[in-house]
């Protein structure tokens, strides 16, 4: 059997082996009956991962075709679009909205540059524009942006972070940027783990796997450093708000059920990729992997009674953290 050859670019995802082995079966037609629930089925979990409730398209296409999409939808011959370029898929911007028709403010940076917000603000000053294109995330040069350190902009009414903030190297001076770019009384919103313990799905796969598998000497147990669980104490948190430059500092506590798989063998695939499980396997790396039968087997014993008709759900428990920026 040929090896897996790895490509080492932003995409494709790898496919999980279940996936691969579904795509063997015979092809289920479109317009056949049997097709629309499937199809349902996939919009309505959509909308749960992208935090929806609104109608979520599918696209029988690369990213250039939802491109295309956003670009046949918002842009008619002759209007002013200022598009914004820094590789590949900002220069892809560029062809799609001139072959539209639209006159074009290129503001072009060189490959691998960062967009700095005050030159789009400028740019908008000199020419007034129907919408502004640009990619979020370059994928074609790798581009990221230092929160601890980036002009972020502003000033902003809101900042919000989902599971973002746990991984900062330096959390007070990330966070002291961020409110830097926030408007006096602006709004700080950012969504972090609780305690492991409280999260049993996750504690119950470390215990498993710790239990098969001898703890590396390199295991680290996060507490204030970069990971998952480093903003799980309420009083931590606020403490780095506080340094940060934060008032009327709020935690809430958030337990809601999420899916963690379409049933139990994704459910396992998850727990060992990711999360203090998954880190175990990943630091025993190939001194571990004769035992990872064993732990696929005790993984679903452990996950199993999570199962249900829609999946296999688990209680997930967060902190909303709320804060605000001293008015001025």
């Amino acid at each position: 059997m040929a090896g897996k050859k790895y490509l080492f670019t932003p995409g494709p995802t790898p496919v999980p082996p279940q996936v691969l082995a579904a795509l063997a079966e015979p092809v289920v037609h479109h317009r056949s009956p049997d097709f629309r629930p499937i199809y349902e089925r996939c919009l309505t979990r959509l909308r749960e991962v992208c935090r929806t409730q609104q109608d979520v398209l599918l696209f029988a296409a690369s990213g250039t075709g939802a491109f295309e999409s956003a670009v046949a939808n918002l842009v008619s011959p002759g209007e002013s679009h200022l598009v914004i370029s820094a590789g590949s898929f900002g220069e892809r911007w560029v062809s799609l909205t001139k072959a539209y028709g639209a006159d074009v403010d290129h503001l072009r940076y060189a490959w691998g540059e960062t967009p700095e917000p005050d030159d789009v603000r400028a740019r908008l000053r000199e020419r007034a524009s129907k919408a502004v294109w640009v990619v979020q995330s370059e994928t074609s040069t790798g581009v990221i942006a230092d929160v601890q350190v980036a002009d972020l902009g502003g000033p902003y009414d809101v900042a919000f972070a989902q599971f973002g903030t746990m991984f900062f190297d330096n959390p007070v001076v990330a966070l002291r940027n961020v409110r830097r770019a926030l408007a006096p009384g602006g709004q700080l919103v950012i969504v972090v783990w609780r305690r492991r313990l409280d999260n049993d799905w996750l504690y119950r796969a470390q215990t498993i796997v710790e239990g098969i598998v001898e703890r590396p000497e390199e295991y680290d147990e996060p507490t204030c450093g970069p990971g998952p669980f480093s903003m799980a104490d309420a009083d931590t948190t606020s403490d780095v708000l506080r340094h940060a430059g934060y008032e009327e500092i709020a935690l809430q506590r958030c337990d809601i059920p999420i899916v963690i798989g379409s049933d139990v063998d994704e459910a396992i695939d998850l727990v060992m990729a990711i999360g203090p499980a998954g880190e175990v396997l990943r630091l025993a790396g190939d001194r571990a992997a004769h035992l990872h039968d064993a732990v696929r087997i005790a993984l679903r014993d452990g996950l199993e009674e999570f199962e249900g008709p829609d999946g296999v759900r688990a209680q997930a428990s967060t902190w909303i953290v709320s804060a605000s920026t001293p008015e001025a």
